[in-house]
C-alpha cells in the first residue's frame, strides 16, 4: 500500500507545479475561463467547453473565436479568415494552418516573432486534468481458482489523470475495485491498481481506449469446504505487476461521461484458470 501511494504522491507533486493559469474572458457576451497558450502581440487562448475544444485569438482588447463550422459535409474554415484579418499587418499565410492546439501554437509564435523581434516563447507547461468516477459490474475472476466459473458482483472507483495539451490520448488511472463473494464461490478481494490508458479514438463526444494494469495491491480472502465439511479460510495481501489488458469507451452525457470497460481480458504476468474472461463494468465519471 505504501509503495503505491508513494507513486501517486510523487506523480502529483511533480505535476502540480506545472498547471497553467486560467483567466476569465468575455467574448460576444459569453464568459469563458481560458488558458493562455501563447502570450504576445497575438495571444492564443483555449479550453475545453462542454467537452469541445474552443480556441480564441486576442489582439489588443479584441478577442475573436476561431471557428470551423460544417455545412453540407464541408468545413468552412472561418478561422483562417479571422487570423488573416488579425495578422494583415504582417506577411504571413494562413492557408496551411490547422485548427489544432499545436497548429495554432506554431502560427501564433511565427506571427509574434515577425511582429516583435524581442518576442521570446516561454517553456510550455501542461494542463493536468482529473476525472473521478464510480462503476459496477460482474466478473468471473479468471486469475483466481474459481473452479465452477461463478460470476461475482464488483464495484469501485476510478481517478483518471491526464494532460489535456500534448498527451491527451494518454491517461494514468488509479482504480479501487471490490470483488464480492457469491454463495457458490467464497472469494472476495479489495484491489488498488495503477493503470495506463491509450485512447486510440478520441473525439469531443466519444473516446475508445486500451487499458493496461501494470501494478496492483490486492487483499483477498477465500473459504474452502472439504469433504469432511470442515471449512478453512485464507487471507493474503499481494503486490504484483500483473500486466493485464482490457478495452473501454467513454461517451459524454451532460457534464460527465458514461464509461464501459471490458477488464483484464488477457494477462502477461499472471496465470488464468483458462476460462473465457467475463469482466464487464459500467459507470459514470465527471471532471474535477
Amino acid at each position: 500500500m505504501k509503495s503505491l501511494l508513494s507513486i501517486f504522491v510523487l506523480f502529483f507533486l511533480l505535476s502540480a507545479g506545472t498547471l497553467q493559469a486560467q483567466q476569465q474572458y468575455t467574448v460576444n457576451g459569453q464568459t469563458y475561463t481560458l488558458i493562455t497558450e501563447v502570450d504576445g502581440p497575438l495571444t492564443l487562448l483555449w479550453n475545453t467547453v462542454d467537452g469541445e475544444y474552443r480556441y480564441f485569438s486576442k489582439k489588443g482588447n479584441d478577442i475573436e473565436e476561431l471557428k470551423n463550422t460544417k455545412q453540407n459535409g464541408d468545413y468552412q474554415e472561418e478561422y483562417k479568415e479571422t487570423l488573416k484579418q488579425q495578422t494583415s499587418d504582417m506577411a504571413i499565410s494562413t492557408e496551411k494552418v490547422k485548427l489544432t492546439l499545436s497548429g495554432l501554437h506554431a502560427f501564433f509564435v511565427e506571427y509574434n516573432k515577425k511582429k516583435d523581434p524581442n518576442f521570446g516563447e516561454e517553456t510550455k507547461s501542461i494542463d493536468l486534468q482529473f476525472r473521478l468516477g464510480a462503476f459496477a459490474g460482474i466478473s468471473n475472476s479468471i486469475f483466481t481458482e474459481n473452479p465452477t466459473n461463478v460470476l461475482q458482483p464488483v464495484a469501485g472507483v476510478d481517478l483518471e489523470i491526464f494532460d489535456g495539451v500534448k498527451l491527451n490520448r494518454h491517461a494514468l488511472v488509479f482504480r479501487f475495485k471490490q470483488t464480492f463473494e457469491s454463495s457458490d464461490y467464497k472469494y472476495s478481494a479489495s484491489q488498488l491498481s495503477l493503470n495506463y490508458r491509450f485512447k486510440f479514438v478520441k473525439t469531443p463526444k466519444f473516446d475508445a481506449f486500451i487499458n493496461c494494469k501494470f501494478a496492483a495491491l490486492t487483499f483477498f480472502k477465500t473459504e474452502q469446504t472439504k469433504e469432511n465439511e470442515l471449512t478453512s479460510s485464507k487471507t493474503k495481501t499481494n503486490f504484483n505487476a500483473p500486466v493485464t489488458f482490457g478495452i473501454g469507451a467513454d461517451y459524454k452525457v451532460g457534464n460527465g461521461y458514461i464509461t464501459f470497460n471490458y477488464n483484464d481480458i488477457v494477462g502477461l504476468s499472471v496465470e488464468s484458470n483458462n476460462e473465457f474472461p467475463v469482466d464487464f463494468t459500467l459507470g459514470y465519471k465527471f471532471n474535477l
